[in-house]
């Protein structure tokens, strides 16, 4: 049995035991679970390096270590909600959440007409934010990476799909994405993952990171808008959903130069978030293209972009290319 089949009856066993299992055992499992994950995952070197990049410290700081273990409980806390996200009802979805913020952004960048593009980050819970704003009555479409074998895709995106939000699979054509923005729609997408080997070299946090610029390209392109939305876990597994201000995008017609402004924008917002709550950033990929520590230095060339470190202000899947 390969790894592909192996996840798809990893999933479907989590679809069948997780709606059994009463939220405060079952959060209180994932926590465990996410534990273990921590001290026997290869991937833990990764995550601390993130880490230490966003708190500027060692990776191997015991603080460093802290929020890198709980990284992992978060995103053990994330499956076991994906796994019974199906067996909700929709008042139990929106119970889920404690606050949504800043709706009102939304709603005035679509009374132009044009779309809305809503980056997001591996943040939180990534997939709530898509959902929620479905059972409140926007249409949202998350392009999503086609995994195999084709079972396993068909059965995430149904658990994904059971709420409204609708997911798409990219297999080169951004058509869908297209069709859903010219019907004044919402596609999010991530700011955070660059699932190609391109990306855009930026200075993130002080150090050069290679980061995706899809999100950019596809609002510029369309003439859709471009708003920010995270959706941060509680202590009590409940959620703040916070959608920012639409970003003034420039639109000069130079594709590259107005890339180039509108991107330390979005991604001063993102190192705020990241700054205040990393330990709910579950991302388990390498961002940055030198190691953390006082030696690292920015790469000649790398735009600077979200160096700032203020609290986040108060006021969903895949990067398409």
């Amino acid at each position: 049995m390969d790894w592909g089949e192996l996840g798809y009856y990893t999933y479907r066993l989590g679809g069948a035991l997780a709606p059994r299992i009463p939220p405060r055992l079952g959060y209180w499992l994932a926590e465990r679970f996410g534990a273990v994950l921590f001290r026997v995952s290869p991937g833990r070197a990764i995550v601390q390096e993130n880490i230490a990049h966003v708190v500027g410290l060692a990776p191997g700081s015991e603080r460093v270590q802290h929020i890198a273990r709980q990284v992992f409980c978060n995103q053990a806390k994330n499956y076991y909600d994906l796994f019974r996200v199906a067996a909700l009802t929709p008042q139990q979805v929106r119970a889920s959440v404690r606050e949504i913020r800043g709706l009102e952004h939304i709603d005035r960048a679509l009374a132009r007409g044009r779309g809305l593009v809503l980056a997001t980050a591996h943040f939180g819970n990534f997939d709530l934010a898509g959902q929620v704003l479905a059972l409140h009555g926007y249409r949202v479409t998350a392009p999503a990476e086609h995994l195999r074998p084709e079972r396993l895709f068909q059965y995430v995106r149904a658990q994904r799909e059971s709420h409204g939000l609708r997911f798409i699979p990219i297999n080169g054509s951004l058509r869908p994405v297209f069709r859903a923005l010219h019907a004044n729609e919402i596609v999010g997408l991530a700011l955070d993952r660059n699932v190609t080997d391109e990306g855009r070299l930026v200075e993130f946090l002080g150090s050069p990171a290679r980061l995706p610029d899809g999100y950019l390209k596809l609002a510029l392109h369309t003439g859709a808008g471009l708003i920010l939305c995270f959706a941060r876990r509680l202590p009590d597994n409940r959620f703040v959903i916070t959608v920012e201000p639409e970003i003034a995008l420039p639109r000069t017609g130079r594709l590259e130069d107005d890339i180039a402004t509108a991107m330390p924008q979005v991604l001063s917002i993102f190192a705020r978030y990241l700054r205040s709550y990393p330990d709910q950033w579950v991302y388990f990929q390498p961002v940055w293209v030198t190691p953390s520590g006082p030696g690292a230095t920015a790469e000649q060339g790398a735009a600077p972009a979200g160096s700032q470190g203020a609290g986040p202000s108060e006021h969903v899947q895949e990067n398409a290319r």
